[in-house]
């Protein structure tokens, strides 16, 4: 079963205060391209994430991104300490300095005290990020099988694609194999005439030689190895297909292959028929080409 490199899948989750959102993208790619565009301050998310993501896919340029958002007011509200002696520390110094220059300054009241900066903030901020980072771990495990489960849908209207292309390719490979053999009278006539052209100008030729000339454009004329190497690369796609194993790769190279032979059949055609299935062909396999680019 083959897995496409096309994917999306989205999830969100909360863990008392936190809330987040997920968002995971796949397209195609020669490798596995990791894009991971989360928070800061929590330690250990990302490696978790690329252990997961590696684990489970081979291929793909794939971005992931988590918005994470904290809810203050439902979290209640603490003191910080810390702050809190300092913002005191400064209005003894600043009272002491105003005495001794003979300044009379009005006492601050607690709300004052309470308006500086950093001394009562969300209780959220206490939040264990080890806790969070954990929570987060374990909702990713979750999208990322449903993204998997996105590409192997994906993957199975892939193969229904590319089976139909290759039996339209092996149809049309039987189509070249007939032409190609209907085609050798009108090429014997074809060689006996250039022949008789020949021995008319030349008083006196060689027949070892004209024979060795012959013969070799028969062989360049002759698409027999290529046929048989088209039918071969069919059985090699099919054996790709019905694998487990990701063959995005091999499949690429072997409709490289196909494309290849293609081309030799069109330019040792030498007949109308012959090059017409061959520009069908090749465009059938630079249609297969097209899909497969999207395979894991």
């Amino acid at each position: 079963m083959i897995r496409s490199m096309t994917a999306f899948a989205s999830r969100t989750g909360d863990l008392g205060p936190v809330s987040w959102v997920w968002d995971m993208r796949g397209v195609n790619g020669r490798g596995l391209d990791l894009r991971l565009r989360l928070p800061d301050g929590l330690d250990g998310l990302e490696q978790a994430l690329r252990a997961q993501i590696t684990a489970a896919l081979t291929r793909g340029n794939v971005t992931v991104t988590l918005r994470l958002t904290r809810d203050e007011a439902g979290g209640g509200m603490r003191l910080d300490e810390a702050a809190l002696t300092a913002v005191l520390q400064a209005l003894d110094n600043v009272q002491e300095r105003a005495f001794a220059m003979g300044v009379t300054l009005g006492q601050p009241t607690a709300a004052d005290v309470l308006a500086q900066r950093g001394v009562l903030v969300g209780a959220v901020a206490e939040a264990d990020n080890g806790a969070l980072v954990t929570a987060l771990t374990q909702d990713f495990a979750a999208m990322l099988a449903d993204f998997t489960a996105m590409r192997a849908s994906e993957g199975a209207a892939l193969l229904d694609v590319i089976t139909g292309q290759l039996s339209r390719i092996a149809e049309l490979i039987e189509q070249s194999a007939t032409a190609a053999a209907e085609r050798a009278p009108a090429q014997r006539a074809t060689l006996q005439a250039a022949l008789a052209r020949v021995m008319e100008s030349v008083a006196e030729a060689d027949p070892a030689r004209i024979a060795q000339e012959l013969a070799l454009i028969a062989v360049k004329s002759d698409v027999t190895e290529e046929i048989d190497r088209l039918r071969a690369h069919v059985a090699a796609a099919r054996d790709l297909l019905a694998q487990d194993n990701p063959a995005g790769r091999k499949l690429d190279f072997l409709a490289q292959e196909f494309n290849r032979e293609a081309n030799t059949l069109c330019a040792k055609a030498q007949s109308s028929t012959l090059t017409a299935i061959g520009l069908d062909l090749k465009a059938v396999i630079e249609q297969m080409r097209e899909q497969i680019q999207n395979v894991e």
